[in-house]
């Protein structure tokens, strides 16, 4: 299946949100909050005139995707195009070619296309700084055997949660990434 299929065949972003069972008000939360500095919007804006599209792997439940999302979303109102969102489970066949690592189905996985279908960048799921942390964080979580370790682990996600509702910073590093990753794709 073509990309271009992929796109016509995803929910916009009112359906997306409008269906969402999980972490509805932290998408809408950073949506409504979420500010780009002037030189990222100088950037984004000069994008227009490249018909991009995105094909946006994703699901509900995930606090990567909570994040994400809203913020992906801001840029194509910025780019004036359109954001298209498949769930992962339901469209494993995409998924499975856009592994994370090669063997994880890491969501959200944003592929930005032409409007012809042609893939001219991949982001997702995370940023490299909101990686560092979670990395740091189950670091810090006791082995998988230990009485404590699902309190733990549950303590560690709550937090995660709450970080990436309320944390400017966190936002900024996945704007900050997203336009390092067109900026080397797009230009090539």
């Amino acid at each position: 299946m073509s990309l271009n299929t992929w796109f016509s065949k995803g929910m916009t972003y009112t359906e997306y949100v409008e269906n969402m069972q999980v972490n509805r008000l932290e998408l809408e939360e950073i949506y409504q909050n979420v500010t780009f500095e002037s030189s990222d919007v100088t950037y984004f804006t000069q994008l227009r005139d490249k018909n991009l599209q995105v094909i946006t792997l994703t699901a509900d439940w995930c606090g990567d995707a909570a994040l994400c999302i809203p913020i992906m979303q801001r840029i194509a109102e910025l780019i004036s195009i359109e954001l298209r969102f498949l769930i992962r489970d339901e469209n494993l066949d995409l998924m499975d070619q856009y592994l994370t690592n090669g063997t994880a189905r890491s969501i959200p996985i944003f592929i930005i296309t032409n409007e012809l279908g042609k893939e001219l960048a991949v982001w997702g799921p995370r940023s490299p700084e909101v990686q560092k942390w979670v990395t740091e964080q189950r670091a810090n979580l006791p082995a998988q055997d230990a009485l404590d370790f699902q309190e733990k682990q549950k303590d560690m996600y709550a937090t995660f949660k709450r970080r990436i509702t309320t944390d400017p910073v966190i936002w900024q590093s996945v704007i900050s990434d997203i336009r390092l990753r067109l900026e080397n794709q797009l230009n090539n």
